[in-house]
């Protein structure tokens, strides 16, 4: 089957290497430099480590980001066909500065932060990176259950049953024979419920598939939080291959990020009238640093803003407080609320 990949969509091969890169990222456990800035703008982006100052220890740090940045102004790289955003991540281990570098084909927020880990957000948010996911295969005498984190299988579990498939002559007659079945086959598909609430935890997404009318008679037996968390997926099958199972995941995580978002504004339309929102970057800057925000909206395309930096500051106390940040990049939603002149706020409670 023909992939149609959405212009916003990464492409499965390079989706797979930063799930693969970020899968290392993430294993750093200590303050890290994490800059993201769109492939042209290397100088830039010096000026902008130059000019703010930080402790001896960031420093350190910086100066190496800097020396990376000028060597790959003549040989960028990129996962993808092109390099669009360069992602640079620096922290010291033993006394020794480490510097990761990844360039991907997707635009990227303009980000430059230090912070107590790794600000891995936008590749969440924008490419959908990382997410856990629940993908489960059945028909009615066999199931297959695999965790996903981003492309690796984390868990898994099989579950079979022996279930005859046609009545024969003799014995029990044909309407005792089909009762006692499906009876066997709810029980099995108890059974499957159960499992997956084992291994659910806090994935992001169920993906349930398989041939026939299994999954939407299984469907029933999810519980209504796991059923909230469940999409139907088409053409999965036990003989469906990882390449084909990984398209359907990133098709699957864009629609869920999209429904996402836009619940996100629902919620902060709602709140305008009673006050617990924010639109002026002056007004948002005060509630970040008294600790008043609770989510911090912010577009994917800010840097084009005159306001960029203000912004990068506010994303950096963001990150090291307690508020949430959602980056978006649907540009009907971004022009929707005129993003790309300002963030905006969810607050916990008004401020004047």
């Amino acid at each position: 089957m023909k992939y149609n990949q959405n212009h916003d969509e990464i492409s499965p091969s390079e989706w797979l290497l930063i799930n693969r890169f970020l899968y290392e990222i993430k294993k750093i456990d200590s303050p890290c430099i994490s800059v993201y800035y769109p492939y042209g703008k290397g100088q830039e982006t010096i000026s902008l480590l130059e000019e703010t100052e930080r402790n001896e220890f960031f420093e350190k740090i910086e100066s190496k980001i800097e020396q990376k940045i000028i060597d790959l102004k003549d040989n960028p790289i990129s996962v993808g066909k092109f390099t669009k955003t360069l992602c640079i991540f620096g922290w010291i281990k033993n006394n020794k500065v480490n510097i990761k570098v990844i360039g991907t084909s997707k635009k990227l927020p303009y980000v430059y932060m230090a912070s107590k880990k790794p600000f891995v957000k936008p590749f969440k948010d924008i490419l959908e990176i990382n997410y856990d996911v629940l993908l489960v295969t059945l028909d009615q005498k066999s199931a297959k259950i695999q965790k996903f984190h981003g492309d690796q299988i984390i868990l898994e579990s099989k579950l079979r049953i022996d279930l005859q498939g046609r009545h024969r002559k003799g014995g029990q007659s044909q309407g005792r024979f089909l009762r006692a079945r499906q009876t066997k086959i709810h029980v099995f598909f108890k059974k499957i419920a159960s499992k997956i609430r084992k291994m659910d935890l806090n994935s992001d997404l169920i993906l349930l598939g398989g041939t026939g009318t299994a999954k939407t008679e299984f469907y029933t037996e999810l519980d209504s939080e796991l059923r909230k968390k469940c999409r139907f997926v088409e053409n999965l099958s036990f003989s469906t291959t990882m390449r084909d199972i990984e398209k359907k995941i990133i098709r699957h995580l864009y629609q869920h990020r999209r429904k996402y978002v836009e619940e996100i504004i629902e919620k902060y339309e709602n709140l305008v009238k009673k006050g617990l929102t924010a639109k002026r970057n002056s007004v948002i800057l005060k509630g970040l640093e008294i600790g008043a925000v609770d989510t911090l909206i912010v577009s994917a395309n800010y840097h084009r803003d005159a306001q960029f930096k203000r912004i990068m500051k506010m994303l950096e106390i963001a990150k090291n407080t307690s508020c949430k940040v959602e980056f978006a990049s649907s540009p009907k939603i971004i022009q929707k609320l005129e993003l790309d002149n300002s963030v905006l706020a969810i607050l916990r409670y008004k401020i004047q």
